[in-house]
């Protein structure tokens, strides 16, 4: 009862990072709230399987669902199995990841439960709060934090009513760490068949088809990013020279991803990838909320920027006033010398 829950995605047997990201934050949670932090997976197949890349992360109790119909995922027999299981526990907290499972699983449990969910946070704490009209004070609230009204403020949300407080999470956004105090450590297998109707499985998937990763945006310990400021492609061919130099990766603002310079798959921010490398270089980005959202929590950040007073600048450790096409031709030649 009034434990922290987190909804574990995984892929054949493979646990996902945004889980293991989720279950890190969801034992600060617990811990601070007093309470024990559980988790759930469903699957075909992962009874043995999936509890070593789970429990590490300081989780009391896992719920492992193993039948038939529940891998690949289909929405039906998910939401049955976590809307009945929370009926039981009564959880006041699940975490989710802001993946495509997520943003169609969330919405029908919360639904079902009539409690409330806020999408795509960046942040997550425990606080308390008043409400004015009834004049009623809460303690041990989740503050959902994220960006809102397109990224112009930044909003924290609470339910101070309903249960669970329900909340997903991009990938990336949250460290993952593996718990070093003591955990319960608990498995439960149920019967799927006592939390799923037979009608649930009516949708089979037949085939399926998972693209694998161009690129290693999230994982680079170097990130090379352009924002409208690069100018056009050919700016953004300069970028990609220099993280080839570097060994990094490219990333983008929305604004060039946009104007069509740079694929989507590589944008940065609240509504791309958020990434945490040791050394973020921001070539011609001006620094949004939006885009911050998505990088602030990198090691050193490095600023290439015509403007001196670019929003960017407030949190660089380093700023470079000039123009893409002047700076980054000298870096690409003096770090070609400098490591001969």
């Amino acid at each position: 009862m009034d434990n922290v829950f987190v909804y574990v995605e995984i892929e054949g047997t493979e646990v996902q990072e945004v889980s293991q990201e989720l279950l890190t934050k969801g034992r600060k949670l617990a811990s601070q709230l007093g309470v024990e932090l559980h988790a759930v997976a469903c699957g075909t197949d992962i009874k043995g399987k999936v509890e070593s890349q789970i429990l590490p992360y300081g989780v009391d109790k896992l719920f492992v669902f193993d039948a038939d119909g529940l891998s690949p995922y289909t929405s039906a027999p998910h939401t049955d199995i976590l809307v009945n299981l929370f009926k039981e526990e009564k959880p006041q907290i699940c975490l989710m990841g802001a993946t495509v499972i997520g943003r169609d699983l969330g919405p029908r449990v919360s639904s079902s439960l009539t409690s409330g969910l806020t999408a795509d946070c960046t942040q997550l704490e425990i606080g308390e709060y008043d409400d004015k009209k009834s004049g009623r004070h809460y303690d041990n609230l989740l503050y959902q934090i994220r960006p809102a009204f397109g990224g112009n403020i930044v909003a924290t949300i609470v339910n101070p009513d309903h249960r669970p407080q329900m909340a997903t999470v991009r990938s990336g956004v949250m460290k993952k760490e593996v718990y070093s105090g003591t955990a319960r450590g608990e498995v439960a297998y149920p019967d799927a068949a006592e939390y799923v109707s037979p009608e649930a499985f009516a949708v089979r998937v037949i085939d399926r088809h998972v693209e694998a990763a161009k690129h290693n945006l999230k994982g680079s310990p170097i990130v090379v990013a352009g924002g409208y400021g690069v100018g056009g492609k050919e700016g953004f061919d300069m970028l990609f020279q220099l993280a080839k130099e570097l060994h990094g990766e490219v990333g983008a603002s929305r604004a060039a991803v946009d104007a069509g310079w740079v694929d989507h798959d590589r944008q940065i921010g609240q509504t791309g990838v958020t990434v945490h490398p040791k050394v973020y270089i921001a070539c011609g980005i001006s620094g949004q909320i939006q885009h911050i959202a998505g990088m602030q929590d990198s090691g050193i950040i490095i600023s290439i920027n015509s403007d001196p007073d670019a929003p960017i600048n407030r949190i660089a450790d380093y700023v470079i006033t000039g123009t893409v096409e002047e700076v980054v031709p000298k870096l690409i030649k003096y770090y070609k010398q400098n490591s001969k």
